[in-house]
């Protein structure tokens, strides 16, 4: 009797344990994606877009020599306010001016087995500035050096709304992964159903920056000292998974 109890018992519970699991095992989420049922295809692709670019960067300063540090700076600060004054006038807006190097440094004369010997001293200082029309360049450089500056450390191009540019190439990028998927998915004799992921990487656009400016001693009898835009390329790179059935 106390056999079939036990017999009776264990098949109660047996019958209860798949009841049990199910209980336990977690659903899939309701209104969540539908369960992958074909083929996943990973794609990487490049988009690109070329274009005039409409901005540039421009360092311009002055450097002066004194026999004495404060010398050179009181010397420095004449001719700075001056090629401040002559880019403003040119155009350029006082937003759109930077100081970006401002140092003050001692100068020596080095010789065979001798101690430095302090000739004087040198000032530096260095502007950055936004040229927001590209066509007044030169004339903007011009006009710095007519006032005095003795510096231009290069230009860059680039564009006043980088975001703009970079949504082209992303609209590219996308375009060629969709154009790639759709071409390996035809030579599988099958279908791209949907997406399932797409990650982004990193956007560029390469500056273009120009050599150092000639100073001219006849700025002003001159015409404008010639530039060259040119274009840019911006880039933007996707990875897109695809599902084909």
């Amino acid at each position: 009797m106390r056999v079939l109890k036990a017999v009776a018992t264990a098949l109660v519970l047996a019958a209860a344990i798949p009841s049990i699991a199910a209980a336990q095992s977690p659903m899939p989420p309701m209104g969540g994606p539908p369960p992958i049922q074909g083929t996943l295809l990973s794609v990487s692709a490049e988009g690109k877009t070329t274009a005039t670019p409409d901005m540039a960067v421009i360092s311009l300063g002055v450097m002066t020599d004194g026999a004495t540090a404060q010398a050179a700076v009181s010397e420095n600060a004449t001719r700075m306010n001056a090629l401040m004054a002559a880019v403003r006038r040119a155009g350029v807006a006082e937003r759109d001016v930077q100081t970006s190097n401002l140092s003050v440094n001692p100068q020596y004369q080095y010789g065979d087995n001798q101690p430095p010997r302090l000739t004087g001293y040198q000032a530096n200082n260095q502007v950055t500035v936004k040229v927001r029309d590209v066509s007044k360049l030169g004339r903007i450089m011009d006009a710095a050096v007519g006032a005095g500056g003795n510096t231009v450390n290069g230009v860059n191009f680039t564009f006043q709304d980088v975001d703009a540019q970079l949504d082209r190439a992303r609209t590219d990028a996308i375009t060629q992964a969709r154009h790639r998927a759709d071409l390996y998915a035809h030579a599988l004799g099958m279908q791209v159903a949907r997406v399932i992921s797409v990650t982004e990487g990193g956007g560029y656009t390469p500056p273009m920056p120009l050599p150092v400016m000639a100073m001219r001693a006849d700025v002003a009898a001159a015409p404008p000292t010639p530039t060259a835009p040119g274009e840019l390329q911006t880039t933007a790179n996707v990875s897109v998974i695809f599902e084909l059935r």
